[in-house]
């Protein structure tokens, strides 16, 4: 029996069926200057510019709800919790201190600022109303109160008020005792402080 007999055909590597045939697609003509259809203008000569793919708008959208929410929280944050001035002071006598709430209570108080009540040359601009939520500081506010002291207090103001805060946007966080004649310069201290100081 001869190794090339019929079966052989059948079994061909070469000549595999199941394998598809690559599909030869013809070549654009090529058109020289001098053709006429060389001068002939495309159906839409901006076709290659268009995206080929469907664009995914709903990644967009989710991509633009995201950031509309993040811009939401941070400005949130910014409302609540950041406050817009730090470290300011000012100087008076407590008018009154107590201590206010149902559920969360805080310590609510009106300063009487000390360049109002010495300063007969301008109209009167109103009490210092003001929050704290720390029990010592309320303390010291209440004995200085008490004791009929001028004092120095540190505040922050907030764009809004919150329960855990106080009623009041300006927040008292620390509270100092200080001399009468350190408030004001000599020209504008009272009669009173200028005798006691000879």
């Amino acid at each position: 029996m001869s190794i090339y007999d019929d079966n052989d055909e059948k079994n061909d590597f070469f000549e595999n069926s199941e394998v598809p045939e690559k599909k030869v697609e013809p070549k654009k003509p090529v058109y020289t200057p001098d053709d006429p259809r060389y001068w002939e203008e495309p159906e839409d000569e901006f076709e290659h510019l268009r995206p080929t793919g469907r664009t995914n708008w709903k990644l967009w959208l989710w991509v633009a709800g995201v950031a509309i929410l993040a811009g939401l929280l941070w400005a949130g944050y910014l409302r609540v919790f950041s406050p817009y001035m730090e470290q300011a002071a000012q100087y008076g006598y407590v008018e009154q201190i107590e201590k206010r709430g149902d559920i969360i209570q805080t310590y609510e108080g009106v300063l009487l600022p000390y360049k109002n009540l010495m300063d007969s040359t301008r109209v009167y601009e109103g009490d210092f109303i003001f929050s704290t939520n720390d029990p010592a500081v309320a303390a010291r506010l209440k004995e200085m109160q008490f004791a009929n002291l001028p004092v120095r207090v540190i505040y922050s103001v907030y764009h809004t008020a919150m329960p855990w805060r106080g009623d009041r946007k300006i927040i008292i966080t620390r509270v100092d005792s200080v001399n009468e004649r350190d408030i004001l310069p000599p020209d504008r201290q009272p009669e009173y402080l200028k005798e006691s100081a000879k």
